[in-house]
């Protein structure tokens, strides 16, 4: 189920839902907006121009109050706000429509675990043939949330876990299932 702005004010309240900073403007019918935070990275170029997933990738981060995306750029960013969710809630990264008008396309591979507590690192990639001025503390997206019909067994605990700033792919960590 879909949580409403009535049952997101009370977790708030209640801090069984974190989100800290966060505005009351920014309280949604069936969403809480998320907003841009100001650290942005980039994937550094490497010497063969290949990135493979066995090795760690090397980013270049900036801290600033703004970023100029180029045509067919792809840079990380984070939200301003740091979530924590409990153990029988998961939220679904949607970007806002208006942006996605503008040719910047803005995902997280679109999934927040339960149990996860950090800020939310964004895949942003402009499919425009101009440049985009992106600015901190600007809205960019939502968190839909959504209640889980039990506690997960194995809430969130992952590579990601306590993330703050624009957190670069960890997957050369993983452990894969043969």
């Amino acid at each position: 189920m879909i949580l409403s702005d009535k049952t997101l004010i009370k977790m708030l309240e209640e801090k069984t839902l974190v989100v800290e900073p966060i505005e009351k403007e920014q309280i949604q019918p069936a969403s809480i907006d998320i907003r841009l935070g100001n650290t942005f990275s980039i994937v550094e170029d490497t010497s063969t121009g290949i990135i493979n997933l066995e090795n760690e990738i090397k980013y270049k981060t900036i801290t600033s109050d703004s970023y100029i995306l180029l045509p067919n750029q792809f840079v990380l960013a984070t939200t301003m706000e740091y979530f924590d969710l409990p153990d029988d809630l998961t939220a679904f990264v949607e970007g806002r429509s208006s942006l996605g008008r503008m040719g910047l396309f803005i995902q997280n591979a679109g999934w927040v675990d339960p149990g996860f507590k950090g800020e939310i690192t964004l895949e942003l990639y402009n499919a425009n043939r101009c440049a985009i001025e992106l600015k901190a503390g600007r809205r960019v997206g939502q968190l839909v949330f959504a209640k889980m019909d039990q506690t997960a067994l194995n809430p969130y605990n992952g590579k990601y876990q306590g993330q703050r700033g624009a957190t670069g792919s960890r997957v050369f960590i993983d452990k894969e299932i043969r």
